[in-house]
């Protein structure tokens, strides 16, 4: 069977945690860290991303098989393992640079994206506040921050917030799990 290789840009807070969960679903090929939907010129640092002045969003651009997984499982998923009900924070983060985002990359996406967020929605008392946006530039995050979890695991961010969205990951979807 030959693959169908597709893309699709996410943000759920720090990228090390969504691009952590991602890394372990099947059908998934590769994970970048990276910033999107900005408003100044030029490729951002991480520096200046966190000072919340650029506009831009910590994201992780997806590549995954479709005839493995679909969009729309991979959004199920996104939208379970974060809180996307909180604007602009992911628990201790805060600020526009951890907004929940779904950058879509055509109509198709954006149609799918609209669905699942209105069928995810029945799991939460509060509104999902997901931000639905066309992809404006993807710019790749510095090399220290790609595979962070998994060169990091003992570091203590990992242990106490990425760890235990693994375990969430594990408990909601373990059929889709690599």
């Amino acid at each position: 069977m030959s693959k169908n290789r597709q893309v699709t840009t996410v943000g759920g807070g720090c990228f090390w945690c969504t691009e952590a969960v991602f890394q372990k679903v099947k059908g998934i090929e590769k994970v970048v860290s990276g910033y999107a939907g900005g408003n100044v010129p030029g490729k951002p640092t991480y520096r200046e991303i966190c000072s919340g002045l650029t506009g831009h969003a910590e994201v992780i651009q997806i590549t995954f098989d479709a005839n493995l997984i679909s969009f729309e499982d991979i959004l199920v998923i996104f939208l379970t393992t974060h809180n996307p009900t909180t604007l602009n924070r992911q628990g201790a983060d805060v600020g526009t640079q951890y907004r929940s985002v779904i950058f879509y990359h055509n109509e198709s996406q954006q149609e799918i994206a609209l669905k699942t967020i209105e069928k995810v929605q029945g799991y939460y008392a509060d509104k999902i506040v997901t931000e639905l946006s066309p992809l404006p530039t993807f710019y790749e995050a510095e090399d220290y921050h790609q595979n962070y979890y998994q060169n990091n695991k003992t570091q203590g961010y990992c242990e106490y917030v990425i760890t235990p969205k693994l375990a969430t990951l594990r408990k909601l979807h373990a059929d889709k799990l690599a």
